[in-house]
């Protein structure tokens, strides 16, 4: 099944549009289990679920047939990514919102002070990540895969192409540097 979501993702970058439907069957359930997790961590939204998650995701990504995908842990990374941007805009268009970004009545829920604590832990966050980004890129895509796609250290390795002690060292260095970061 590997090389077959493998192959499906060169024909993708090749241009062929129709190779990446195919694959969403093959992936769905992964997908599904990448974007509950990312809600479970940063608190799911009374208008973003896992299904629709995914489904942006997928509208983002089935554009991009300019990425060289790698293989199956190098599909699941981006997709974690775009994931990621897109809880991202969600926590900054509620931060704006709130500010009276748009000027229209909004009921509060009960649970509205948590929702604005997430978004700002997931603003902070992505701030964090962007610091880290300059600094070292492949720590940022090392948490990506960990902890936003789940993957496992040897799934992490496979993905980022590395030696499975150098990343559990990135590992180790990445979380240290994200709870300094995060305060």
């Amino acid at each position: 099944m590997d090389a077959e979501i493998t192959e499906l993702l060169r024909q993708h970058h090749a241009g062929d549009r129709a190779a990446f439907d195919r694959l969403l069957p093959q992936v769905y359930a992964q997908l599904r289990q990448i974007a509950r997790r990312q809600l479970q961590r940063f608190g799911a939204t009374p208008t973003l679920q896992a299904t629709e998650l995914v489904q942006e995701a997928y509208l983002q990504l089935v554009e991009e047939s300019g990425v060289a995908w790698q293989d199956r842990g190098h599909f699941f990374a981006v997709c974690a990514r775009a994931m990621r941007r897109i809880l991202v805009d969600a926590a900054r268009r509620r931060g704006a919102l709130k500010r009276g970004g748009d000027q229209q009545f909004e009921e509060l829920l009960p649970d509205s002070a948590a929702v604005e604590a997430i978004s700002a832990h997931v603003l902070a966050l992505d701030r964090a990540l962007g610091q880290l980004q300059q600094i070292n890129p492949r720590l940022v895509a090392l948490i990506e895969c960990r902890y936003f796609a789940g993957m496992s250290e040897p799934e992490a390795a496979l993905a980022l192409n590395v030696p499975l002690r150098t990343l559990q060292r990135d590992w180790l260095r990445a979380r240290v540097w994200l709870q300094r970061a995060l305060g």
